[in-house]
């Protein structure tokens, strides 16, 4: 699995670099048998944005993408999609991605992250809840795509920020830089996030990746 998430990583178009970050030495070493980049990481980080803090520290990268190692399906072009938003907007510390809900048990579904945005495409709020509320009229919903896409320099100094109610209450991290006045550009994309958090969801994955290949042939 985190080898597909590494070789379409590399099929990306902006990216230069491409590291894998772990603390657990059976993946660090899949990862060497593969050919990767990869990097042994403290284990106490209390995230995964601490934990690519750490190696971007190593690095001299302006830009800093954070790719989650469970969606083996990522689609390159939503990879290039997210960095874009940095890259043309110079005062952006952060982008990540937005992608329309087309079933509706995903707008109550509080494991699936809803997010608005404003008209600049900057986010307002991201919500476990059903946002924005429905009240007769129609409304289009975004689920949040948890890839994102940092200034190196804001990276660094991410786990200094301090927590806020709202991060404390929807468990999100990304609203830390939006209580603490960032913004975050929203890219909307069509690639559909399919992590696997169970033996459930790669069986699930298993067979569309399987599906994939068949209609490349």
């Amino acid at each position: 699995m985190l080898q597909h998430v590494w070789e379409r990583a590399r099929e990306t178009r902006y990216l230069t670099k491409v590291v894998i970050a772990t603390d657990d030495e059976r993946i660090f070493d899949e990862a060497r048998g593969f050919g990767a980049s990869v990097r042994m990481t403290l284990a106490e980080h209390p995230s995964g944005t601490d934990r690519v803090a750490e190696v971007a520290s190593a690095e001299d990268a302006g830009i800093v993408v954070n790719i989650q190692g469970d969606e083996p399906l990522i689609d390159p072009a939503a990879i290039d999609a997210a960095i874009t938003g940095l890259t043309d907007e110079p005062d952006i510390p952060m982008a990540t991605l937005k992608k329309a809900i087309e079933d509706p048990a995903e707008i109550d579904n509080p494991n699936v992250v809803k997010v608005v945005s404003d008209r600049r495409g900057d986010a307002v709020y991201f919500s476990r809840s059903p946002i924005p509320f429905h009240r007769g009229e129609t409304a289009s919903y975004y689920k949040h795509i948890g890839l994102y896409v940092y200034r190196r320099d804001f990276l660094l100094g991410y786990s200094q920020l301090p927590v806020g109610p709202l991060e404390k209450a929807e468990c999100l991290e990304q609203l830390r830089a939006l209580e603490n006045g960032y913004r975050i550009r929203v890219v909307e994309t069509e690639y559909e996030s399919l992590g696997v958090d169970t033996p459930e969801d790669l069986e699930r994955v298993a067979a569309l990746f399987d599906i994939s290949i068949l209609r490349k042939s």
